[in-house]
């Protein structure tokens, strides 16, 4: 039997029983209490507040709930570019999901959404790539989230950056 057509066939299997791993859900804490009541201090000790910078993107990310060590997804974003790929044989193999447009966010805003436009270049001839013309990530928490779909089956992936 011809070995690509295996080892193909069994990325397409790892990769689904990955979508189907655990997914998490979060609680996002946004209590902010003041505590300068009763303060008589000079107006020097009021803190000015500081616009907090925009987060940094760029960097290698990987997902934290495929429900399997040896297989995932792992994202590259650099400059204005976010590559995705399907990972398994513990980082032995690596195959095509999305490359598309990357959009750095301005300000520190949260949740920061945006839509990557597919680079069809990119993607046309990988096989387990996804043919969206568009897809939806959101950055938020640390956490980058966005949906994916083999086979029948969707999920939303979540990476955290290494």
């Amino acid at each position: 039997m011809n070995k690509p057509l295996i080892s193909l066939a069994s990325v397409a299997l790892v990769a689904a029983l990955g979508l189907t791993g655990c997914s998490g859900s979060d609680s996002p804490d946004s209590s902010n209490a003041d505590s300068n009541a009763g303060s008589s201090s000079a107006p020097s000790a009021e803190a000015t507040p500081e616009a907090a910078a925009a987060p940094d993107l760029a960097g290698t990310w990987k997902q934290t709930n495929s429900g399997s060590d040896d297989a995932y997804q792992a994202a590259v974003i650099t400059g204005d570019t976010i590559t995705v790929n399907w990972v398994s044989d513990g980082g032995d193999t690596e195959s095509i999901f999305w490359v598309g447009t990357f959009t750095p966010p301005a300000d520190d805003a949260s949740p920061y959404t945006w839509t990557s436009t597919r680079d069809a270049a990119a993607t046309d001839s990988a096989m387990l790539a996804s043919t969206d013309d568009s897809k939806d990530f959101t950055f938020e928490d640390g956490e980058v989230s966005y949906k994916a779909s083999l086979m029948g089956t969707t999920t939303t992936v979540r990476l955290e950056k290494e």
